[in-house]
């Protein structure tokens, strides 16, 4: 089981939705110092709400792992991933590890960073292909998204592994069969790592995200 979901958060009501998370996320919100940010973070929290509302989970316990990673201690067999850029929040669930990001498309890039930070093969591909930017968007997602899917994140350096982009994604010397998904949305590159081929990304209105109508009590954590 796997679901993928986005929202673009811009017309979020933060007053509204603020009163919908936990104190725990209230307090993260509350560190920023942007509307943005405080809206994004807000977001991702409700998408991820939303989704496991969905699948009956109404009274979940998040902890951390070792290296940041968050996973559900009450339900060991739900795992899920959050990223979110410019106005947009994305969140997977899943019954096995999954990770998962999205940026922004930006067609100014500095493309040294490919070419100092990636694999060289990944750094040859992109300089080659006729949309340098969207191409080295590929990697990164791709690459951002197996860092979280280890739960390593940037503790992974991101020469340390190679992703290959051609008739199916995949990992170099991959033992594990891990699955790549890529999706575009406007202005947008959405990377998946998982156990799944993936076909449909769920969008949902910003609206849907304050309707948790099944929901019982607020989300907590320990």
């Amino acid at each position: 089981m796997i679901r993928l979901a986005y929202c673009n958060i811009k017309n979020l009501d933060l007053k509204r939705a603020y009163k919908l998370v936990s104190k725990n996320r209230q307090e993260k919100i509350d560190f920023y110092r942007f509307n943005k940010d405080k809206k994004l973070s807000c977001g991702a929290y409700l998408l991820l709400k939303k989704l496991l509302n969905e699948e009956n989970i109404s009274h979940p316990v998040f902890k951390t792992e070792k290296y940041g990673k968050a996973y559900l201690s009450n339900h060991e067999n739900i795992h899920f991933n959050l990223s979110h850029s410019g106005k947009i929040v994305l969140c997977a669930i899943s019954d096995m590890e999954v990770g998962v990001d999205v940026e922004y498309i930006d067609p100014k890039i500095d493309l040294n960073i490919a070419k100092h930070y990636f694999y060289n093969e990944e750094y040859a591909s992109i300089m080659k292909s006729d949309n340098p930017s969207e191409e080295f968007f590929k990697y990164w997602v791709l690459k951002e998204s197996y860092m979280k899917y280890t739960g390593l994140g940037m503790n992974l350096k991101l020469d340390s592994f190679e992703i290959i982009i051609k008739d199916e994604i995949r990992l170099k010397d991959d033992d594990n069969n891990l699955k790549f998904n890529l999706f575009d949305i406007k202005d947008y590159k959405i990377g998946i790592s998982s156990h799944y081929d993936i076909s449909e990304l769920i969008e949902y209105n910003v609206d849907e995200l304050y309707d948790m109508k099944n929901t019982t009590t607020p989300l907590n954590h320990e």
